[in-house]
């Protein structure tokens, strides 16, 4: 029987899907969000993966989530907590009910609430008859027997029928928030192209649920989200990684060499080398190697060839690593290290994100291995910063870290296309006779780079190696004094980079009661939560570090202009260490949370509050 509903107008939803890893939750979360952002809204989502490979069916350990913000505002974190879930069994519902806010709407495959499904997950008894559930709205749809229902008389197996209500419960959010779900038939004819039947039997599911919801009384109205006003241009939906890759591709281009990406898999850094491996095309080069040393050797080696040597892993991987990158160092030629952190020590939370390598990109090689170290602040944005790893590296020839994180890399958001002419020239430091005789390690007085010299350039032939340097020369020295000044030029030369790099922007008051510090992956959270505060009447600043060695040459005068110093972090306390020994002359307050988990808007105003 269908019903009159009346569409409720919202700024903005918080939706979050959770299943078993092989219900099919991060494509349902995915399509939900290709479609809204090819409706116009603004967007930022946050993939929630199982750290086990393989955990029992229909156990907490097992659960896999995927959470989206959509609205017609500005759009800056996937939301603290959801409007709306969708738990496809009870171990998904006891995982994320937290992450529900009072109030909202639970839609649950009730197929799945029985005695043995319960015990698994944890539950003495049923919630749903307990009164543990009397704060939410809950909406109890048999979705699995409903989608075997819908494709009764399909010539496929039950598993793979079974495996069809993910499809159901994205039609019920599609007729819940009045979208359309032609991406999503677009989406699956070209996935299962070569299989009619799965296409034919997705569809069906999916326009079984959004007959389903748009007919059961449960719901009492759908909802609409309007467009988000956003800057004129071409926009495509992009995740941290995706976007960290073309940037690679853009800087290559813009360079004019050849990209070169040895690599080891490794979660969650290895979606970069899934993407690059596309594009051989543009003369890309990638290179699975058999282990992390292997990788960062061979993108040396490249680079010494004249290609762009980039290298990625996780914080287990970079730890490998450190010794080849000082040869880099040393060598003094351009090197993209990638980190894309992830939850530690050791294994640690592979799946999980945190900011738990500062420390290691700073210091974590041995003698006096200087690295330049900047990290992006959005998904979107790791195509702006991944660009400048590349410019910093070619013109000032040597390494540089780039610290992403599993937050920013699995995450996405409406990215605009840039414009070939908006992206800044990479000059590459290039030898040029004018009756000067070549030597090795003749530099630029501006950078003290030295040059880009390849082999194969006649005339131009140089020693490399790990061993010390002479000035100049190159040449292999023990000497003391030219061990002490080539130590001094290396860190110089880093040094040096703050006259090449922007100021640090403020976001906020210039001045005034508390100044919070953040960078990496907080931004979204921290952003929101000053903006909230400043709407209150509170006199806050936001200083968020992309460029963090060498820090912008005006950090110590912002610094001045606040009564109160707050950094934010996703570790123990990393940044505000550094900063410590920057800036010694002021005091920091910390926000520290090491749970795997991003900030909460929350979260950072109540400690704001409590030193405000």
């Amino acid at each position: 029987m269908s019903k009159t509903t009346t569409p409720v107008e919202l700024e903005k939803v918080v939706i979050r899907f959770a299943g078993d890893s092989g219900d099919g939750m991060q494509l349902t979360g995915s399509q939900f969000t290709f479609t809204s952002a090819m409706l116009g809204n603004d967007l930022a989502t946050f993939p929630d993966f199982p750290a086990e490979i393989r955990a029992p069916q229909g156990t907490v350990e097992g659960v896999s989530g995927f959470q989206v913000q959509i609205g017609k505002v500005d759009i800056y974190t996937p939301g603290d907590r959801a409007d709306v879930l969708v738990a496809m069994n009870p171990a998904a519902l006891k995982s994320n009910l937290n992450w529900v806010r009072e109030g909202g709407n639970i839609i649950l495959d009730i197929d799945y609430f029985e005695d043995r499904n319960l015990k698994k997950a944890g539950y003495e008894t049923n919630p749903i008859d307990d009164g543990s559930l009397d704060d939410y709205k809950i909406i109890e749809a048999p979705i699995t027997s409903l989608t075997k229902t819908a494709l009764a008389g399909i010539e496929l197996d039950n598993k793979s029928i079974i495996r069809c209500k993910n499809m159901f419960a994205l039609g019920m959010m599609y007729w819940l928030f009045d979208r359309t779900s032609d991406e999503t038939i677009k989406f699956l004819e070209a996935k299962f192209r070569k299989k009619p039947v799965l296409i034919e039997a997705n569809k069906k599911a999916l326009n079984a649920g959004y007959n389903y919801a748009r007919t059961i009384r449960a719901i009492a109205s759908n909802y609409v989200i309007p467009p988000a006003s956003i800057e004129a241009g071409t926009y495509r939906h992009i995740s941290g990684n995706q976007a960290t890759a073309w940037g690679l591709l853009a800087a290559a281009e813009k360079v004019g060499r050849k990209l070169f990406y040895g690599s080891y898999p490794i979660t969650p850094a290895s979606d970069i080398l899934h993407e690059l491996t596309r594009y051989k095309n543009l003369g890309v080069i990638t290179l699975q190697a058999e282990d992390e040393i292997a990788a960062v050797c061979s993108s040396i080696g490249a680079s010494y060839a004249g290609q762009l040597g980039v290298t990625a892993s996780a914080g287990p991987g970079i730890a490998l690593k450190g010794e080849a990158i000082g040869l880099a160092v040393m060598a003094e030629i351009p090197l993209i290290v990638i980190d894309v952190q992830r939850g530690g020590p050791s294994t640690g939370l592979p799946t999980k994100t945190e900011q738990a390598d500062l420390n290691l990109a700073l210091y974590g090689r041995n003698s006096d291995s200087p690295c330049i170290v900047i990290a992006p602040s959005t998904p979107a944005n790791c195509f702006d910063y991944i660009y400048e790893a590349v410019r910093l590296t070619v013109e000032h020839m040597t390494p540089v870290m780039f610290l992403s994180d599993g937050y920013l890399a699995n995450g996405s958001q409406p990215w605009k296309f840039p414009k070939t002419a908006e992206l800044a020239d990479i000059t590459a430091p290039v030898f040029k006779e004018n009756g000067q005789e070549f030597q090795p390690y003749l530099r630029d007085p501006e950078k003290q780079s030295r040059y880009w010299v390849t082999p194969g350039m006649p005339g131009l032939e140089h020693r490399i190696g790990g061993l010390e340097k002479e000035e100049v020369t190159g040449n292999v020295s023990y000497d003391p004094q030219n061990h002490q000044k080539m130590i001094d030029i290396r860190q110089e030369k880093v040094d040096l980079v703050a006259n090449f790099i922007p100021g640090q922007d403020i976001i906020g008051d210039e001045s005034g009661e508390l100044l919070v510090i953040g960078w990496g992956s907080t931004y979204g959270s921290i952003l929101s939560a000053v903006k909230e505060l400043r709407k209150e009447g509170h006199k806050i600043g936001m200083a968020h570090i992309n460029y963090i060695n060498p820090l912008p040459k005006n950090m110590s005068s912002i610094f001045a202009n606040y009564n109160n110093l707050l950094v934010c972090e996703l570790n123990a306390g990393q940044m505000a260490g550094y900063l410590r020994t920057k800036f010694p002359e002021f005091k920091y307050h910390q926000l520290n949370k090491v749970q795997g988990l991003p900030f909460t808007i929350t979260e950072i105003k109540e400690r704001i509050n409590s030193i405000i």
